[in-house]
């Protein structure tokens, strides 16, 4: 997979959206690990939940150039770059302005890719339109995740698969506990330490019942 061109984003657009950084790149990489799962899954719709600059969505669609893609994102101005960097890489994508995945239709996805804001902090820095979204959690890291978590099952297609980046602040292992609740298997596509941070890139996908 390939880094999407950036060159259009002026440095200072970056005090209003998160810059990519290692987390962004670590999402991009778990997805070109699991290119061959996807290869077969031929995915028709794909989300990209808090896009930010758009580099990840924007990356799979580079991918997968007949695939529709959407991104979200609370912060206006995201949503805005977002949609430059699809454009800019000749990728078709619509970018909405939404809260998560509030508004869309019942398993229209195939594929949902979050980076979520997993930095613990006071569950009074949640909430957010601007860029403190991108990376206040609230306890544990977790309050925004936890609530696309219960979404998933309604927007996701009987088939299709959810990727999500964790820290260890966050508990991974509740996530999973969560998710298999929820009728879902987990699997770890990659992990890397970034400083004093463990990241993984977790999938998600429904159990098959005979």
């Amino acid at each position: 997979m390939e880094t999407p061109y950036q060159n259009h984003i002026k440095k200072e657009d970056f005090n209003y959206v998160y810059e990519p950084a290692e987390d962004s790149f670590l999402l991009i990489d778990a997805l070109e690990k699991d290119l061959e799962y996807l290869n077969k899954k031929n995915p028709t719709f794909c989300l990209e939940v808090g896009s930010g600059s758009g580099v990840i969505i924007t990356a799979l669609g580079m991918v997968f150039p007949n695939t529709v893609c959407f991104s979200t994102d609370i912060n206006f101005k995201a949503c805005l770059m977002s949609h430059s960097t699809a454009k800019h890489n000749n990728v078709k994508m619509d970018a909405i302005n939404m809260d998560l995945a509030t508004c869309f239709v019942q398993n229209k996805f195939d594929v949902v890719i979050f980076n979520p804001p997993y930095v613990v902090t006071d569950s009074e820095e949640c909430g957010s339109h601007g860029i403190e979204a991108s990376w206040a959690g609230g306890v544990k890291g977790r309050e925004v995740t936890d609530r696309l978590l219960y979404m998933i099952p309604k927007i996701l297609t009987p088939g299709g698969t959810f990727y999500l980046l964790l820290i260890e602040d966050n508990i991974p292992k509740e996530v999973v506990q969560i998710m298999s609740k929820l009728g879902f298997k987990s699997e770890t596509i990659i992990e890397r330490r970034v400083r004093n941070e463990r990241q993984l890139v977790i999938k998600f996908y429904k159990k098959i019942i005979y």
